[in-house]
């Protein structure tokens, strides 16, 4: 997930500071802190609020915020809001803010962490972290999964969410086609919930496109495969050029321009080896059967049958294929055979030849698929748009750094990108979003037409 740092402050200050790349405020309508003692008491903070950060990820199990507030001492009877709520943490935090083409976020949140930053003799500033109901839920005792569940994965993830998470919000969730049985454990609902996401396979899956993704945003909380998210329709498109701000430089066809990037166009085969993004091998000891399973798979083998977003894969020299050596990352398991899927004994003989049965393979491929996601990355800062979520696909266009000066695109960065990370940055000066992209191949796919 996207942290503002200080660092990060000062690159998003020097885009605000340039004139050409200037972006309006965002009209934060409501900021509401309700009192745990007195529900009666509400705080509006919306006129002390020096800079508003707003994150979702799909690597994160619920969206956060973050407010720096300038405390006058009149935010609620004529008391500071620590005081005179008073602000302990788990209030009700209210929500409301919108872009400059009226995209609103809306979101309940809740008080999770409170920080004094300093004091200038007129107010106190202090920083304020907002999290889900749900984030908070996570923690607590009676949340816990402890019995043994059986049946199909999305099946498990509904009941965990209605019921351990006590969750009102909408579930987006893809339909999967295997069954997992399992032992909760007194394991928290979140832990459960990502451990599900190893073993879903999608509907129309074919044994080789495990891996689902477990995330909030500002519409609710989602559960989605991997695959999924690279086949949806693009949302947006981007650009990066060297024309004036404005309107008036954006070409025909794309949405929206792009104000600052960093393309992470590193290369280190070793770590991504290392992690098994191209070629896996699993170790499981089955201590109900008392022997070893062992289940490998590469990247290059399944290429076809899975959606990537970028051409194809990278080429290695040929001096390094070793078929007798394919794994790159080897992960060693202990596993009990009864949480295997699934059902009865007449089942298990019925299905076993499957590819989708097998929660050894399905394991396997999620971790490769993981690893994969993030082969390619950029980081973008648009003007800030509220439409955009964690999990969208958008379309990126970069120009090429070339002695011919011909204006060229280049045609490894540019394509289509998954959201990974998204920051909205709303202060007095303009609001911007910061965009962390990834995407699980190499070179550019598609085009950037809305047709």
């Amino acid at each position: 997930m996207i942290v503002i740092q200080p660092s990060m402050h000062t690159r998003v200050n020097s885009i605000m500071s340039n004139e050409a790349k200037k972006s309006s405020p965002a009209s934060i309508s409501k900021a509401n802190v309700t009192s745990n003692s007195d529900p009666s008491k509400v705080a509006s903070l919306v006129n002390g609020i020096i800079r508003l950060t707003y994150h979702e990820s799909i690597l994160q199990d619920s969206i956060k915020a973050y407010i720096v507030y300038g405390d006058v001492g009149n935010a609620i009877d004529g008391k500071s809001v620590i005081e005179g709520l008073p602000l302990v943490g788990t209030e009700d935090f209210k929500l409301e803010f919108k872009d400059n083409n009226d995209e609103k976020i809306k979101v309940d949140m809740t008080v999770n962490n409170v920080v004094p930053l300093y004091e200038d003799g007129s107010k106190n500033v202090i920083s304020m972290e907002l999290v889900s109901e749900e984030y908070i839920r996570n923690e607590m005792g009676e949340s816990r999964c402890r019995t043994r569940e059986n049946g199909k994965v999305e099946e498990h993830v509904k009941k965990i969410f209605k019921d351990r998470l006590k969750s009102k919000k909408t579930l987006d969730i893809e339909e999967t086609s295997n069954e997992y049985n399992f032992v909760g454990g007194g394991r928290k609902p979140f832990y459960m919930l990502n451990l599900l996401s190893k073993q879903g396979i999608p509907m129309d899956g074919d044994g080789n496109s495990a891996g689902f993704l477990f995330f909030e945003t500002a519409d609710g909380f989602n559960f989605k495969s991997i695959e999924g998210l690279f086949k949806q329709e693009k949302k947006k498109s981007y650009i990066f050029n060297n024309t004036p701000d404005g309107i008036k430089g954006i070409p025909a066809g794309y949405d929206g321009k792009i104000l600052d990037h960093q393309s992470d166009s590193s290369v280190n085969i070793q770590a991504k080896m290392s992690m098994g993004a191209y070629k896996t091998k699993i170790v499981l000891f089955d201590t109900y059967n008392c022997k070893y399973l062992v289940e490998e798979q590469t990247a290059e083998q399944v290429k076809k049958k899975v959606k990537l977003a970028g051409k194809d894969l990278p080429k290695f020299n040929k001096k390094f294929d070793t078929p007798q050596h394919d794994f790159t990352r080897t992960t060693l398991y202990v596993v009990d055979s009864g949480t295997l899927p699934s059902g009865d004994t007449e089942k298990q003989i019925e299905n076993n030849t499957l590819d989708n049965f097998k929660a050894i393979k399905t394991l396997n491929q999620s971790i490769r698929r993981y690893n994969q996601l993030f082969s390619g990355m950029m980081e973008i800062t648009i003007a800030g748009d509220f439409s955009l979520h964690a999990g969208d696909v958008i379309f990126v266009d970069i120009f090429s750094v070339s002695a011919a000066k011909d204006d060229s695109l280049n045609k490894e960065s540019g394509g289509l990108y998954i959201i990974a990370d998204l920051c909205h940055y709303v202060n007095s000066e303009g609001t911007y979003t910061k965009l962390n992209l990834a995407r699980d191949s190499f070179g550019r796919k598609g085009n950037h037409s809305k047709r």
